[in-house]
């Protein structure tokens, strides 16, 4: 893979501008072409009740939120990397052990989760339903709370 040509229009699809990087603009298509059919569908996703509590100090927990949403409320020990700076800020994510990012519903984050993925995190999931759906569901004890109901079923 072409990293420089697929990270560059990456981050320039998200941020919604082509300028210089025409020349690579082809191949990095074809690049995150060629991934969309090798990923499985909904292998990047993860929903709250899929997470045990104890299995969160395993996880670096990305919030894509601007800092302003951070401040009032985040996932207890997730560090905060807007969306549009995951690229820039890799340096500071792990490709050896699992990266869940959120956002308030998951579409900002899965943009951030999809530029990951393309430039080699294999590790990435992306919070089904973001923040306010891992908050409705329980928050850390939504996967109690969903084995709990299964029981009762």
């Amino acid at each position: 893979m072409k990293a420089l040509g697929v990270l560059a229009v990456s981050a320039l699809l998200m941020t919604g501008g082509l300028p210089a990087y025409a020349d690579n603009k082809a191949v990095a298509i074809d690049e995150m072409a060629g991934y969309l059919e090798f990923i499985d569908y909904g292998g990047g996703v993860i929903f709250a009740e899929q997470i045990p509590r104890d299995e969160y100090k395993n996880i670096m927990v990305i919030d894509a939120r601007d800092a302003g949403q951070f401040s009032k409320g985040h996932i207890p020990g997730a560090v905060n990397i807007e969306w549009r700076k995951v690229l820039e800020q890799r340096e500071k994510i792990p490709k050896d052990r699992m990266v869940l990012i959120y956002c308030n519903t998951g579409s900002l984050s899965a943009q951030a989760g999809f530029a990951l993925r393309v430039a080699g995190y294999e590790n990435v999931k992306i919070l089904q339903g973001g923040f306010e759906e891992w908050k409705a569901k329980g928050g850390l004890d939504a996967n109690r709370k969903a084995q709990g109901s299964a029981a009762k079923h």
